[in-house]
């Protein structure tokens, strides 16, 4: 099967695009970027009308038709809820177009100072990069996996929901792995400027470790509400701090300074990341009961509840559970617990004596 047939059920006719653009208007243009200009329209494909994302090719950018077919042929085989979903393509008259689920809240860089992005949805979006990632990277069994080498914050998008989804893998490439040697050597460096590993700049080896440095990029790009290059806002540098819990900032921000350590062997795995971003999440988001019922217990690390840590908390939970309106009841019930526990540790100790003498 040649590899137009294989995708043949995703071939979306140029006049249905045409249509729905208004022939490419300028009123549909949403945004520009390294493979050409993306439009918002509605086409009805076979889900029903759906709004989606058209990327047009411009040759002028830089990217051409192989970078086309590999975002085909890429988005085709991996499949994940943090990778954006191609739902078509044309190739006809020389046009080259790539058709998307819509992210109604474009991509990351735009909202990287935005005051209403919280400390918690950050780190929402961030975990949501970093399981794409880790997908990407692993090689399930096989002996390769793939590198994504333009990891930025404008190849993340969100959805509605704030839900991050990486896209453009026309860059990507598939790199070795359950092997001796598991890295490529890449004669044409690609990425962007600012996200790009120094160590493969100067070296052109390419590992999945490049794709961790440009991460952690993006990590201080999304603590500090500003991007990496280019022009920014010289009065707005950090995310609110105060908001930040200090322990879910310490983790954030360990990760993020490994991520970019010059010793690739001693960047973290993105599994790695994904379960210490989580921890953060946790971290910035603790259970937390009335004061009441706080002292004696601890957060138990497999139930989203609290456990007690000594036998004497159990008692003193269960005496305040009722409620305010029996609160003269329970203060006596405590009373009552505490005099006889008072009493037995007494006879206790006599009988301790006993055995002494």
């Amino acid at each position: 099967m040649s590899v137009l047939e294989e995708f043949k059920h995703l071939e979306i006719q140029l006049e249905a695009i045409e249509s729905a653009t208004n022939n490419f208007a300028v009123d549909y243009l949403i945004g520009e970027g390294g493979f050409g200009k993306v439009y918002m329209a509605e086409l009805l494909l076979s889900k029903g009308q759906t709004t989606v994302a058209i990327k047009r090719l411009d040759l002028n950018m830089g990217q051409g038709n192989s970078e086309f077919w590999k975002e085909v042929t890429m988005l085709s085989m991996y499949k994940h809820q943090n990778i954006v979903s191609l739902l078509g393509y044309c190739d006809k008259n020389d046009e080259k177009i790539l058709v998307y689920e819509f992210a109604s809240n474009k991509s990351l860089d735009l909202h990287l100072n935005n005051k209403d992005l919280t400390w918690a949805r950050r780190l929402k979006i961030c975990i949501g990069v970093a399981r794409g990632l880790a997908y990407l990277h692993n090689p399930a069994g096989t002996q390769q996996r793939v590198l994504h080498r333009d990891i930025k914050s404008s190849n993340i998008l969100l959805d509605e929901n704030w839900n991050a989804r990486m896209g453009d893998l026309g860059l990507s490439k598939f790199g070795p792995a359950n092997q001796k040697h598991t890295f490529v050597i890449s004669n044409n460096i690609a990425g962007t400027l600012g996200y790009c590993d120094p160590q493969y700049l100067e070296t052109g080896i390419l590992t999945k470790e490049t794709d961790v440095y440009s991460f952690g990029v993006v990590l201080f790009e999304v603590l500090c509400g500003r991007l990496c290059l280019g022009q920014n806002d010289k009065n707005h540098s950090f995310t609110d701090l105060g908001e930040i819990h200090p322990s879910s900032l310490g983790v954030f921000s360990k990760m993020a300074y490994e991520c970019l350590t010059r010793d690739t062997k001693q960047r973290p795995l993105m599994d790695t990341m994904v379960t210490e971003h989580e921890r953060a999440l946790e971290d910035q988001n603790p259970i937390v009961l009335p004061p009441h019922r706080q002292e004696g217990f601890s957060i138990s690390p497999n139930q989203n509840r609290r456990i007690p840590t000594n036998p004497h908390s159990l008692s003193q939970r269960n005496l305040s559970k009722e409620g305010s309106s029996t609160s003269r009841n329970q203060n006596g019930r405590y009373e009552k617990a505490c005099a006889l526990e008072k009493k037995n540790k007494g006879q206790k100790n006599m009988v301790d004596e006993n055995d002494k003498e």
